[in-house]
């Protein structure tokens, strides 16, 4: 399910970030946290699949036709969240006569909700007037009574008419002098849904800036620190009054990108060295210290600073931050075929990762071509980055300058990117990584590029065949057109997602670069399906991140072998593919026609790689008006589990 934050013109970006940043570091993974667009939420179909919707702190009043659609959301069931808001109730025989919230000063009505049980309209203000925008320190007493100084507040946000309402329930009320005992956080029931409303900021954390600055010269560290874990404390215990499950509270949790270190296979010392010489040119490599890109600042730096490097950023690791500010990234090298402690990469094994690598090559008869390495042989490590994707294609100076084939890989995405505009979560127990592979277009030509997800995801699916691996349980993992990777849970085989594959390109002087970014879940438990859900106890012992890494990197530089000796013909795969994919003689309803037509599956084109369906016969019908209709990936979304085929939005 999702958590949708809406990010239209009103809303103060600042906010906003927080906004993202903190429900994420509360309800990472058993949520998706999403910005979602004044346009999407206007005319989208979002509330489906939407556990709740959220507002920021916004500087111009919400007016608009979405305002109907938000209420329907709610009374039907959803939750709603609005941070750093006033709001006023009014009873319903006085309603249209309230001035200040009257429909008639808007072209569009506002947003309000109605509350049975008090026979009231609820109308949040979402702003502040003009006016009373200052940003200022509020103190609050909790519902046990407890009074804490140190709440981000922006402006004055009132709650008007809500003492002795029936229908509300007191979060938090004001405590200093001015406004003692008024209400500050309240919550209703709305229909079969529920509202929460905060006049404070909660979103800021309180040790980062713009907050850490107002409160620096009125409280200590040891008080602002305690008061930013009540502020989480309040913002979590909304949520779980509004339905919202919440996933048990990792001691350290990461919220920061920590320094990557860039690695090679041992066997092969020489390189990092090619690669930092690469990058430099037309400096030597030894002069390697600041590289500016487009996206991110990258700066260098030598093995032996890599543990004091280390210790200064993980004090902060844990502190949520807006990622405009977490740069520059910190790069480690480790030349001639050294690798860093197991105490600077505690959640990842180095030396298993390469052990595992050699074995898988040889297996698969993967060898070396001129001065170059095999793929996984160069490795960029991290624990935790923004996202291995965007780090590559988002920085073209670095992509372009990098020798392949390169492997970026992380044990945590703070924005792992997947199909879209999705995000792709990455808890502990994901593997999550990108390749980088350059090729000319006279070998490759761009019109092939397309079966390049279908090819990786067929060296993913066949990896878990290995005993290694999974062994005869691979057989419940399983392909789900154009780019997914799905097991089959339980003993009724309930089809889940557990894995996803983002292709992106960038043409250059006749060459394409190729970045393949893939998420899987390996390890982890419950409620997130993951592969490990499908082997005994006794099974998950010999199941591991690097093995899995290392053994689809090899599988998937055997059949790009192949690929490219064939100039990226995809028939000596389909077969192989159409096996292990969900969809064979599947009848699905196309709703992309006017009427939707029901269609039968039969594969994939051998020439654009389209999925090839073929309309139902319905009675009679001469077979010579039988048609094909052949459908793009990236145009198209698939829904499994409905059997429907619609567009993309």
């Amino acid at each position: 399910m999702n958590v949708l934050v809406y990010s239209g013109p009103e809303v103060l970006q600042t906010s906003l970030n927080y906004t993202l940043i903190t429900l994420r570091s509360i309800l990472l993974p058993h949520y998706s946290v999403q910005p979602i667009t004044l346009q999407t939420l206007s005319a989208q179909p979002w509330s489906a699949a939407c556990a709740l919707l959220v507002f920021p702190r916004c500087r111009d009043p919400f007016i608009s036709p979405a305002s109907k659609l938000i209420q329907n959301y709610v009374e039907g069931g959803g939750s709603f969240l609005a941070l750093g808001t006033g709001a006023q109730c009014t009873p319903r025989r006085l309603a249209q006569d309230t001035l200040s919230f009257s429909s008639s000063s808007f072209q569009q009505p506002p947003l309000r909700f109605y509350d049975a049980t008090s026979n009231s309209y609820i109308y949040p203000s979402l702003t502040s007037t003009r006016d009373n925008i200052i940003p200022k320190v509020a103190e609050l007493k909790d519902s046990d009574g407890a009074v804490v100084q140190g709440f981000y507040e922006i402006g004055t946000n009132e709650f008007e008419g809500f003492e002795g309402s029936q229908g509300a329930s007191v979060l938090a009320r004001y405590a200093e002098s001015g406004r003692k005992n008024a209400i500050s956080g309240v919550i209703f029931n709305v229909g079969n849904g529920g509202i929460a409303l905060w006049g404070p900021s909660l979103e800021y954390p309180l040790v980062e800036e713009p907050a850490s600055e107002l409160l620096a010269s009125l409280l200590s560290t040891d008080k602002i620190n305690a008061a930013d874990k009540i502020r989480s404390k309040l913002l979590r215990n909304s949520l779980l009054q509004l339905g919202i499950q919440l996933p048990s509270e990792p001691e350290n949790p990461i919220a920061r990108p920590l320094p990557q270190f860039l690695i090679s296979t041992p066997s092969n010392p020489t390189i990092v060295s090619q690669i930092i010489d690469a990058i430099a040119t037309p400096l030597p490599g030894s002069q390697l210290s600041v590289f500016e890109d487009t996206n991110d600042t990258f700066h260098f730096h030598q093995l032996a600073e890599s543990t004091a490097l280390l210790e200064e950023t993980r004090k902060a690791v844990c502190i949520p931050s807006d990622p405009s500010t977490w740069q520059p990234k910190q790069i480690i090298t480790c030349p001639n075929g050294e690798l860093p402690s197991r105490k600077d990469t505690p959640i990842f094994d180095l030396e298993l990762y390469f052990k595992t690598l050699e074995a898988a090559r040889k297996r698969e008869g993967c060898s070396y071509a001129d001065d170059s390495w095999g793929l996984g042989e160069a490795l960029l490590y991290g624990e935790a980055v923004t996202s291995t994707q965007t780090m590559l294609d988002k920085n073209p100076r670095l992509l372009s300058s990098l020798p392949i084939p390169l492997l970026s890989l992380a044990s945590y995405q703070l924005a792992g990117r997947g199909r879209g505009s999705n995000i792709w979560l990455s808890p502990a127990g994901c593997l999550q990584f990108s390749i980088l592979y350059r090729v000319s277009l006279t070998k490759l030509p761009a019109s092939k590029l397309v079966f390049i997800q279908y090819l990786f995801a067929l060296a993913v699916v066949e990896a878990f065949h290995e005993d290694t691996i999974m062994g005869k349980k691979g057989d419940r993992i399983h392909l789900k057109w154009p780019n997914d990777v799905y097991a089959l849970v339980g003993a009724g085989e309930e089809k889940k997602k557990i894995g996803g594959i983002l292709v992106s390109t960038n043409f250059l002087a006749g060459n394409v670069d190729i970045v393949i970014g893939c998420g899987l879940n390996i390890l982890n438990p419950p409620p997130i399906t993951s592969a490990s859900q499908l082997l005994s106890v006794e099974e998950r012992s010999t199941l591991s991140i690097e093995r899995t890494a290392a053994t689809i990197m090899a599988k998937f530089e055997s059949m790009w072998i192949t690929f490219l000796k064939e100039y990226g013909s995809f028939d000596s795969f389909m077969n192989l593919y159409l096996k292990h994919w969900l969809h064979s003689d599947q009848l699905v309803t196309l709703t992309t026609t006017t009427p939707h037509t029901q269609v039968r599956i039969t594969g994939i084109t051998s020439d654009h790689g389209l999925l090839r369906t073929v309309p139902e016969r319905t009675g009679w019908s001469p077979l010579e008006n039988e048609r094909y209709i052949d459908l793009q990936p990236d145009g198209n979304s698939f829904d499994l589990m409905t059997g429907m085929i619609k567009t993309k939005t």
